[in-house]
């Protein structure tokens, strides 16, 4: 892959200027209140890649709920998954809405699903939960929370598919000492928008690794925020997305480091093919002046396989002290490299397959990390299909 890449800027220095907002973003404004939000018009910063006409009126509140989102869960029997009323005292713990679309959602759910694994258990599988869209034309919101709490150990994989247009919050509260890892998959229909808010929020030494796939649906926007309320956390956020003829792909990165010693890495991976794929990567991270000793580094990479596919990254790191172990970003965007297909082919290997091992090999990385093998095993095939659509 031949790529043009800069470890400050995503593309050029004068495209970061652009983008780059006037105010910090630990100054960014939250509210569980829908109308505390202005309508947004599609020029604000948090919006600017986003196509609006597409989502369908999640923006502007002309879509109310007509259908509601189908929840099927496979438990680890130490796991426990529960429906809940609204005004359940735990939800919120995570974080607060960002945006219209976010503080919609929150205000729209009648009910949550909460999922807990209890204090000092480690859970002897992983913990499945399918949610299918409320089906072609309806619209539907929702609410979810996962709760490790303190020295819990436990594995969540949160599956999307179906149809239909879909916003929520998700919410992951990890206690201190405790280990999670999630993968949130995004296999929706052709048809379905989804605008998700991820609240990510790690207790004292807890680690979390949270895998974001993306691979279907028409538009699909997901934000996840990490924050920190003690020492000692550490958090992974790895995601891999391919996007087809028409789709747009968008993944807005927050991370907050608010307290002393804690670490982040961001790893997103993503492939494009066909005409008016898009893919959006936004990385933002902040480290405020009492975060000293902090750890962290972002990095996003995309392959862009055919004409007509448009990638845009941005990543933002901004500091406010200087007494920190590291801290770096990089982005890099670019197309089959010949000489690389070139070389596999004068070992005797076809072009077709040339071009597969290419695309596995960039994917490698992602897919390594993720440690459940059905999950992986899925990953795999569904990358397989989306090469098979080009005749790579």
């Amino acid at each position: 892959m031949t790529v043009a890449e800069n470890t400050n800027t995503a593309n050029t220095a004068a495209a970061a200027e652009a983008v780059v907002p006037a105010a910090s973003r630990g100054e960014r404004f939250t509210s569980y209140d829908v109308e505390a939000f202005e309508v947004p018009g599609g020029r604000e910063e948090n919006w600017r890649f986003t196509p609006m006409k597409r989502l369908r009126g999640l923006h502007d509140g002309s879509a109310p709920a007509t259908g509601t989102v189908t929840l099927e869960a496979e438990a680890a029997p130490e796991v426990t998954v529960e429906t809940v009323s609204r005004d359940d005292s735990r939800l919120g713990e995570a974080g607060v809405p960002s945006d219209r679309v976010a503080a919609q959602a929150y205000s729209s759910f009648e009910k949550a699903t909460l999922i807990t694994v209890p204090k000092e258990t480690k859970a002897s599988g992983r913990t499945l939960v399918r949610l299918t869209g409320p089906g072609e034309g309806k619209t539907a919101y929702g609410h979810v929370q996962v709760r490790a709490e303190r020295f819990a150990e436990a594995a969540i994989v949160l599956d999307h598919v179906g149809s239909g247009t879909y916003a929520d919050n998700i919410e992951f509260v990890i206690g201190d000492g405790a280990n999670l890892t999630v993968v949130s998959v995004q296999d929706w229909a052709d048809d379905a928008v989804h605008v998700s808010e991820q609240h990510l929020k790690l207790g004292r030494d807890a680690t979390l690794k949270h895998i974001v796939v993306t691979l279907g649906g028409d538009l699909v926007r997901v934000s996840p925020t990490a924050t920190f309320s003690g020492p000692g956390g550490s958090v992974e956020m790895l995601g891999l997305n391919f996007a087809d003829a028409g789709q747009h792909q968008e993944h807005r990165l927050f991370v907050d480091h608010a307290v002393p010693h804690c670490k982040s890495n961001v790893l997103y991976k993503g492939a494009l093919q066909g005409d008016d794929a898009h893919s959006v990567w936004i990385g933002d991270v902040l480290i405020r002046a009492a975060a000293e000793g902090t750890e962290t580094f972002e990095l996003n990479r995309n392959l862009v396989l055919t004409q007509g596919a448009r990638a845009d990254s941005v990543p933002n790191l901004e500091i406010e002290t200087g007494e920190i172990e590291g801290a770096g970003h990089a982005s890099a965007t670019g197309r089959f490299d010949d000489e690389q297909l070139f070389y596999l082919q004068s070992r005797g290997i076809a072009e077709e397959q040339a071009r597969r091992l290419v695309v596995r090999g960039f994917f490698h990385e992602i897919l390594m990390k993720i440690d459940i093998p059905e999950v992986r095993e899925r990953l795999e095939a569904a990358i397989e299909e989306e090469l098979k659509a080009i005749g790579a």
